[in-house]
């Protein structure tokens, strides 16, 4: 992976990589990392920079300070508003902190968040946008959108209607004032409720084991788990045989076969 710079302390996101595993931390603390157009850039900037990694095979994204992430910066968005300028504004905003959102999805990687704290609006988006979420059990998930008249943006709709249904996404836009980590667990958005002082910890555990996938077998997965619902079967099952054969051709397959073979005489 070629050298950057490295991440400065006030960056509003920092990106740290430890072999196999990167990590993307908010870091807006003082406004509970709400994203405004210069979290955006970077975001996207990063996102980008992890794409083009072959190394890479597992991102993490975190939250600095007491939560995850407030959603849209509203004192941007607010005062856009005030000035009639929101065309532009948030135009300008989404436009980068959409690139990133597509970026998590297409990546040939694994994405997991890890949530304390507050994930609210495009934060809570953020959260199961991702492929995976582990949550803290105090973590405190708020659609946030319609109270303040508006509809879901950030991937929202994305991640959450892919995996609760229809009629359970309108509930939790609309119906609920805020759900807790064991409710996101118990509808399927959250994969695993830890203690918070073992979040940190947890979410390591789970990357490394993610991580050790074959690079084949995560990008190939990933593709065709999110193409299943949209992809008629003979189309499906193509792409099927397409991604099994790439994977057939790569070392790590060639190696585990062997192993797996030997290890049944």
């Amino acid at each position: 992976m070629s050298a950057s710079a490295p991440s400065l302390p006030d960056d509003p996101a920092l990106l740290r990589i430890e072999g196999p595993i990167a990590t993307i931390t908010l870091n807006r603390p003082a406004a509970f990392n709400s994203i405004n157009l210069a979290i955006a850039q970077k975001l996207e900037q990063i996102a980008a920079r992890i794409e083009a990694s072959p190394d890479i095979r597992v991102l993490v994204i975190e939250g600095a300070g007491r939560a995850f992430c407030a959603g849209g910066d509203l004192q941007t968005i607010g005062a856009a508003a005030e000035a009639n300028t929101v065309t532009p504004v948030v135009g300008e905003l989404l436009k980068h902190y959409h690139a990133f959102i597509e970026s998590v999805r297409r990546m040939p990687k694994i994405v997991l968040t890890s949530v304390h704290g507050s994930a609210a609006g495009a934060g809570m988006g953020l959260a199961f946008v991702a492929d995976l979420c582990i949550a803290a059990e105090d973590a405190r998930f708020t659609p946030a959108y319609a109270k303040i008249g508006v509809s879901p943006d950030g991937g929202s709709t994305v991640g959450i209607v892919g995996t609760v249904g229809t009629r359970r996404a309108l509930q939790i836009f609309l119906a609920e004032d805020g759900f807790t980590a064991q409710q996101a667990y118990e509808w399927g958005l959250v994969a695993k409720v830890v203690p918070a002082t073992e979040l940190k910890a947890a979410t390591r555990q789970l990357a490394e084991r993610l991580a050790q996938n074959p690079p084949a077998a995560i990008a190939g997965t990933k593709s065709l788990v999110y193409q299943a619902t949209l992809t008629p079967t003979r189309q499906q099952l193509d792409a099927e045989e397409h991604k099994i054969i790439t994977a057939m051709h790569t070392d790590d397959f060639r190696v585990a076969v062997k192993k797996f073979i030997s290890k049944g005489k």
